[in-house]
């Protein structure tokens, strides 16, 4: 363990190095404006194979929307001790646009060095998670140590636009990749202490509300039907689902469900007109216990009293959907596997939590497997100059290293 922990602290300049070459290639999918990951991914697959990794293996989600037909995905195995059981890592080759270039203060795409800090579109999301898998696989093969069990990485695509063509895939079509008594971790959320494991999350749906009245000339409002008055008093009543669905768990943070108005579209265009139709939506975060079905159905009895007292019709369309899977227990073995790394490598001490929204762990665990999501991040993802650490990326590999060679 000594020597492998002395290797990965040699590795600054890899990391950099290693950064730099995955950040000037861009990896977009087709809904982001991009032609996919193909490239960055021909790029790890000779990076796998230049580090002598000899099981190396490609499932290609067919994609008609990027010019080489598929969604890359590669899994790839170093041989341990116990060949009947893999601890996976999970990471996504895929990166959100730069958004506004004037709040850039370089090209996005070419990594600038500061100190402990690397900045550049895709190095934190999630490719300091992907090098800290890469450097402990190398270090384990350039020592030529074997692990107590495999040390399985899979790269997957399409994480940031619903994984569909990604790990949803390979687990819908390639279950046979894995064994019941695998280990998953997702190096994809954390914080800076390095002490949050995930290992739970909430139900989620958004909501579009569509009021629809008769738009007049605001001079005469009894010829119309005004929708903000509705659309207000729905707005205000939303807050009552905190009460009908007051479940609460320490684990979560906020520890309840939270309904939230978002976003309006526009109206009209003018002072003096009445609106006849408003649009405006929910952002709802429910507590695992909870049927989406039931919420939904309470949202729409609030409608239609609505509707009922201001004479409008009121629509209620989800938009986004997605059950909580089933968490992880706080006391399986790549729970507390990952505590017993994290809190050895850090000097910490590390906690089970449930967060607000989906993660590709959800994929797994709806089959059955035990997966946490934990790394060492100061949250930079999809802002304007976004940079990661050096040293969280070599510590977030000793973890690893440490979840691999302890029994």
């Amino acid at each position: 363990m000594d020597a492998l922990f002395s290797e990965l602290d040699r590795q600054t300049e890899a990391v950099v190095e290693l950064q730099t070459k995955l950040t000037a290639i861009p990896a977009l999918g087709p809904r982001n404006g991009g032609e996919g990951e193909k490239a960055k991914a021909d790029f790890l697959l000779g990076h796998l194979k230049a580090m002598g990794i000899g099981d190396i293996r490609e499932y290609n989600a067919p994609d008609p929307d990027v010019p080489c037909g598929y969604r890359p995905n590669i899994a790839a195995i170093i041989p341990g001790k116990n060949t009947e059981k893999t601890l996976w890592v999970i990471s996504h080759i895929d990166v959100v646009p730069p958004g506004d270039l004037d709040l850039w203060n370089s090209d996005p795409y070419v990594v600038q060095h500061d100190g402990d800090t690397l900045i550049g579109r895709g190095v934190e999301d999630n490719q300091q998670g992907m090098v800290s898998s890469l450097l402990t696989a190398k270090a384990l093969l350039d020592l030529k140590i074997t692990p107590e069990m495999n040390y399985g990485l899979i790269l997957v695509s399409d994480e940031e636009t619903g994984s569909g063509f990604g790990l949803d895939y390979i687990v819908r079509e390639h279950a046979d990749l894995f064994r019941e008594n695998d280990l998953f971790l997702v190096p994809d959320s954390g914080e800076p202490a390095s002490e949050m494991v995930e290992v739970a999350e909430k139900s989620m749906f958004w909501v579009k509300v569509t009021v629809i009245g008769k738009q007049c000339h605001a001079s005469t409002p009894a010829q119309g039907v005004n929708t903000m008055f509705p659309s207000a008093e729905f707005i205000l009543r939303i807050k009552e689902l905190e009460t009908l669905y007051p479940a609460e768990d320490s684990l979560f943070d906020p520890p309840r469900s939270t309904f939230q108005p978002t976003m309006r579209e526009a109206n009209v265009a003018n002072v003096n007109t009445l609106p006849g139709r408003d649009v405006f939506y929910v952002d709802c975060r429910v507590m695992p216990e909870y049927d989406l079905n039931d919420v939904i159905g309470t949202i729409k009895d609030m409608a239609a009293e609505i509707a009922a007292k201001y004479g409008v019709s009121v629509e209620c369309e989800p938009v986004m959907w997605e059950q909580a899977a089933p968490a992880t227990p706080a006391d399986s073995e790549i729970a507390v596997r990952t505590m017993a790394s994290v809190r050895k490598i850090y000097d910490n001490n590390p906690r089970t939590v449930g967060v607000g929204g989906g993660t590709v762990a959800a994929f797994l665990r709806r089959r059955g497997y035990n997966a946490v999501v934990w790394s060492t991040l100061f949250h930079n993802a999809h802002q304007p100059n976004e940079w990661s650490s050096i040293k969280s990326t070599i510590g977030d590999a000793k973890v690893i290293a440490d979840m691999l060679l302890t029994r």
